[in-house]
């Protein structure tokens, strides 16, 4: 079996659950500027050390975090094990800079797993390739690291070598102390660090030996700005099973030059920041989320979505409450996400398409005056319901639209109805079984 097709394989469920949590979490919650606060601010690490001092997440409870994920429809998540601060989420061998050698005192990579996988979700892991605290990472002249301009750094020697033993070896370690992990996202490469810079063929060897069935991203040789050899024809080991743009939809389903479709995962925050950042109010709501949701679906691509704990170790009370809103949509509309792709029909102008063999879910998102015209479908439109209640549409050809023989109609009302209100919904689906060619 080629690579293609084991990519394939591993990444059917990922592509039929299409729907997951991402969590920011580390000690950038008490600045409570973002996740890079260190690097924008160019906090040194003997300043940026007292945040470890004061790491007490007393009111972290994984459980309730996993019951939101659920809630909200979301099939898999994603912690951040560690971020570039180099700040570890797990009793890691390796380094004292970890939450047990804090007041905190708990693994909490193993609370996250446990909770999660109790309710039913997939786990997956993040883990930053850079880390700001460890000795041997470079500092000076680097392009990221908050002592980049720091003279005291300057002709410092690092053991690179070193460092990319202690990398090998956290990975290692997480993907050996947690049971089946099935999902690494890596997080990323930049000039002079990307591919084998990282010992990346060892590590993409290591990590298929240790979790075969693990997928992964491609972030060993690419970053948000672009996507890596994924997107091609002949990806090379580095390329992971899926691409991830970040804050971006694209366009268009994700295709190599000869037209093989790309498995892909948008990833999104809810507020503008990654990491806890109480004065960014800027949130999308929950009908901006499902919208969204459903393009992604459309495209063949999956959405996971961003929480930031607090450094208490709590939901912020907004989040959850979007999360929760689209949660009840999910569960009346759920069947026209899961499993779900691209549909063989062009994208209508009211809204979306996405489908599951015989069944086309048609994603109304904008009223209409009169009835609403299915472009595409004439002679196999079998029956119409409306999905979140099973509700009978009714199929007529109103008498104005004698003149759009290649449609077929459907009303939401009597024949002479001319309006069609949408539900108090961002989308109202209407699920239409077609007759087989």
């Amino acid at each position: 079996m080629d690579f293609i097709k084991e990519r394939e394989e591993r990444t059917k469920w990922f592509m039929h659950d299409r729907f997951g949590m991402f969590i920011h979490w580390g000690l950038y919650a008490i600045p409570g500027r973002g996740e890079w606060v260190q690097s924008d601010e160019q906090i040194t690490q003997k300043t940026y050390e007292k945040y470890f001092d004061e790491w007490d997440p007393a009111r972290c409870d994984m459980k309730e975090w996993a019951r939101l994920a659920k809630r909200a429809g979301m099939k898999y998540a994603v912690l951040t094990t560690k971020h570039h601060e180099g700040f570890c989420l797990w009793d890691s061998a390796y380094t004292d800079f970890k939450s047990t050698k804090t007041a905190c005192g708990r693994d909490l990579v193993r609370e996250f797993v446990d909770a999660f996988r109790a309710e039913g979700l997939k786990i997956g892991f993040y883990h930053s390739l850079l880390d700001w605290h460890h000795p041997d990472y470079p500092a000076y002249g680097d392009m990221y690291h908050p002592d980049r301009e720091n003279e005291e750094y300057k002709g410092k020697q690092h053991d690179f070598d070193r460092y990319l033993t202690y990398l090998h070896n956290q990975v290692r370690e997480l993907l050996t102390d947690y049971g089946k992990i099935d999902l690494l996202w890596f997080d990323f490469s930049y000039e002079g660090h990307m591919g084998e810079d990282w010992k990346g063929t060892e590590l993409v060897h290591m990590v298929r030996q240790l979790q075969p069935d693990i997928i992964m991203n491609g972030r060993l040789e690419a970053n948000g700005e672009s996507y890596g050899s994924v997107m091609t024809d002949e990806p090379n080991i580095f390329s992971g099973d899926f691409a991830c743009p970040e804050m971006i939809i694209p366009p268009y389903g994700l295709r190599t030059p000869s037209g093989r479709a790309i498995p892909w995962e948008a990833c999104f925050t809810l507020n503008n920041n990654w990491g806890y950042t109480p004065n960014d109010k800027h949130y999308k709501n929950a009908g901006q989320i499902i919208k969204k949701l459903v393009e992604c679906t459309s495209k063949n691509g999956n959405m996971i979505v961003n929480i930031s704990p607090t450094a208490k170790g709590e939901i912020p009370k907004q989040q959850a409450e979007i999360l929760d809103a689209v949660g009840d949509w999910m569960r009346e509309n759920g069947e026209s996400i899961y499993g779900c792709h691209m549909s063989d029909f062009e994208k209508p102008e009211w809204g979306r398409y996405t489908q599951n063999g015989n069944k086309l879910y048609a994603h109304i998102t904008e009223e209409s005056i009169g009835a609403i015209a299915l472009p595409g479908v004439k002679g196999r439109l079998k029956k119409a319901r409306r999905l979140s209640d099973g509700y009978e549409m009714l199929m007529l050809t109103p008498w104005v639209a004698k003149e759009f023989p290649d449609c077929e109609f459907i009303n939401y009302g009597t024949p002479d109805c001319f309006s069609f209100t949408v539900d108090e919904t961002p989308d109202t689906v209407i699920e239409l079984e077609l007759k087989e060619e």
